[in-house]
């Protein structure tokens, strides 16, 4: 009987999520580890050990938590992806866990993205002169994090000149900029697992504020993709390798065009409440990710 582990985080209806999977996985008969929580491993001989199991002699370890992660679980993990399977791959999780590395991925594979440099912190004049030549609007980035978290925007340049004492005092030896995008404050989220469509929603803005972000006070709303927003998602998946994705898309109003913002590795499903107002992916998704583990673990074979 094969076995995986997993660590699936469970606010928000994690817990119900981590069930149903089990329940799945248990008559694909995989059976599952669960809670493998790398905070709590530790490595020997050649081993890494969580909650007294050899993460080695398991077939697949699907971890799917953001909000916990930290840099010595992401380090174990990356050490792990050495071993056996990860879901996601872990060399694609960690390339869009980068803002600047995403970016740059999709712009190369020809992706509609927003224009971005990356600049050392001493740059000052090149970055005032980036602001002037993007019409005196920017966003300031932290390559890493996520749920809107550190974002700055930038309309003139007291505001650069305000930001940049903050930068001076960190060990940042770089920052990342990318030009404020002109759009209606909503989004697409877009599911995709295993190259395939599962679903889409959209979020929009709290009042006064641009971010999306669930947790930067935006709110879900209900919204049909058309074609071009799905392909859109299928390319930028496909070229960050990541098996699970979530693909933020914007419109741009200026350049009439469809944009990637983001592609993140752990998507939520739809929390209970979300449910009701009418996000009905989990079950689907769900099916999909049970496949793929099968999948992942008849290729180890």
């Amino acid at each position: 009987m094969a076995k995986i582990g997993m660590w699936l985080y469970q606010n928000g209806g994690g817990d119900e999520i981590q069930k149903k999977l089990i329940k799945k996985l248990s008559k694909e008969g995989i059976e599952t580890v669960s809670d493998l929580n790398l905070r709590n491993a530790f490595s020997r001989k050649g081993k890494i050990i969580c909650n007294e199991t050899v993460m080695e002699e398991l077939d697949l370890f699907f971890s799917y938590n953001a909000g916990q992660q930290t840099q010595y679980q992401m380090y174990l993990y990356e050490a792990l992806s050495y071993s056996i399977p990860t879901l996601n791959d872990f060399r694609a999780f960690a390339l869009t866990e980068d803002k600047f590395k995403t970016n740059y991925i999709l712009k190369r594979n020809g992706i509609k993205a927003p224009n971005y440099k990356l600049y050392h912190r001493d740059d000052v004049k090149e970055l005032k002169t980036i602001l002037k030549n993007w019409g005196g609007k920017m966003i300031y980035k932290p390559t890493d994090g996520w749920g809107g978290v550190g974002l700055v925007k930038i309309e003139n340049e007291q505001a650069l000149e305000m930001i940049l004492p903050f930068l001076n005092q960190t060990d940042i030896r770089y920052f990342y900029i990318e030009k404020f995008i002109d759009y209606d404050n909503t989004d697409y989220r877009i599911d995709i697992v295993d190259g395939k469509f599962i679903s889409a929603y959209g979020r929009k803005a709290g009042k006064g504020d641009w971010r999306t972000n669930i947790s930067s006070g935006g709110s879900i709303i209900l919204r049909e993709p058309d074609d071009k927003v799905i392909e859109l998602a299928l390319k930028a998946t496909e070229v960050t390798g990541l098996d699970i994705a979530g693909v933020d898309i914007i419109y741009d109003r200026e350049k009439e065009e469809y944009v990637v913002l983001e592609v993140n590795g752990i998507p939520a499903f739809a929390t209970p409440e979300q449910e009701k107002l009418g996000l009905d992916f989990n079950d689907r998704k769900i099916d999909a990710i049970v496949e793929l583990i099968g999948k992942k673990i008849d290729q180890k074979a």
